[in-house]
């Protein structure tokens, strides 16, 4: 059996990741961790030492982990965002979209991108925003209204 076990970003900075996505979305930390290893050759990186954080939800243990990941040595800026391209598009959360839209406002993220989308069961409301690092973040709103 195959199963996407998590999704990692390498971050710029891990306190203002932790904040977008923590005290943000509301994700909880599951583990943190710094590692020793040859991560030049399993990664290319420049350094041989990360911080590896895990969020996810603990009372839902096959929900998906979002992995922080910073390397001693830092890494470059990724492609800015904008329109779709090939490669990697988002990561996408189930929220309660007015409290989650409600604590990113507080922490300065007011750029969320919402609208209401046709589904068959009923319109679905969504919204977008870039987490600190220039990931595309899709919210569903999980809450029936």
């Amino acid at each position: 059996m195959t199963q996407v076990h998590h999704s990692a970003i390498c971050v710029r900075d891990v306190d203002e990741s932790l904040r977008f996505y923590r005290d943000g979305l509301g994700l909880t930390v599951l583990m943190d961790q710094v590692f020793d290893g040859d991560w030049p050759t399993l990664f290319d990186a420049t350094s041989s030492r990360l911080r590896s954080v895990f969020l996810g939800d603990p009372g839902v243990r096959d929900a998906g982990i979002v992995e922080l990941v910073a390397f001693d040595s830092g890494v470059g800026d990724g492609p800015p965002p904008g329109a779709p391209h090939s490669g990697f598009f988002l990561l996408s959360f189930f929220v309660d979209l007015d409290l989650v839209a409600e604590r990113l406002a507080v922490l300065g993220y007011r750029d969320l991108r919402r609208i209401e989308q046709p589904a068959p069961g009923g319109a679905v409301a969504m919204a977008t925003l870039v987490d600190p690092d220039g990931v595309r973040i899709e919210l569903i709103d999980a809450v029936a209204r």
